[in-house]
């Protein structure tokens, strides 16, 4: 695959989930070997640091990231890639809490295909409600993971209590509860 192939399925990617997580589009920057969004979403200006490469994404990345973060003073980021993040990366990734997208994300909007069920993030008033109702504590419903591909595209966290709601021939609509787990 040409790294101009690679390019524009990672740009697909960084599409797709800007549609499905509501984000305005502000503008798209060309880095020295990356390729920065700029959206607008509800905690603030983000940016969604694009690396079209086939190789591994390593700390220095994250390093360029941080530097771009602290001088933009930007409240969001994500990492989206063509390749895969060595275990340094993703640790201080996570320290400090910038999302990477795994490689196995789609380039396309996994919603439209008719198998797969909308899924939406409980609001915190809609959480107790539930609770309350079911007289539950979180962790008694059934479990997804952080990894699965409809929880990444939400942009959900682990903790989140998520509404699946298929169609249903004889139903309507059904509902389904489902807790986020850490992988």
């Amino acid at each position: 695959m040409s790294k101009e192939e690679q390019t524009s399925i990672v740009e697909k990617k960084v599409q797709i989930l800007i549609k499905l997580r509501g984000y305005k589009r502000q503008k798209r920057v060309e880095l020295k070997n990356a390729i920065g969004f700029y959206v607008k979403t509800s905690e603030g200006k983000t940016l969604i640091f694009c690396v079209p490469t086939e190789g591994t994404v390593g700390v220095a990345y994250i390093n360029q990231l941080l530097k771009i973060i602290e001088e933009e003073e930007l409240k969001k980021t994500m990492v989206v890639i063509g390749g895969r993040y060595t275990q340094a990366a993703k640790k201080k990734a996570k320290a400090n809490k910038i999302e990477l997208i795994p490689q196995i994300f789609p380039a396309f909007n996994l919603f439209d295909h008719k198998l797969v069920p909308k899924h939406e993030i409980l609001a915190t008033e809609e959480r107790e409600a539930l609770l309350e109702k079911y007289r539950a504590k979180p962790y008694q419903f059934p479990r997804i993971k952080l990894s699965d591909p409809a929880i990444v595209a939400i942009g959900a966290k682990a903790g989140d209590i998520v509404k699946v709601i298929r169609n249903s021939p004889t139903a309507g609509e059904c509902f389904a509860y489902r807790y986020v787990v850490p992988d």
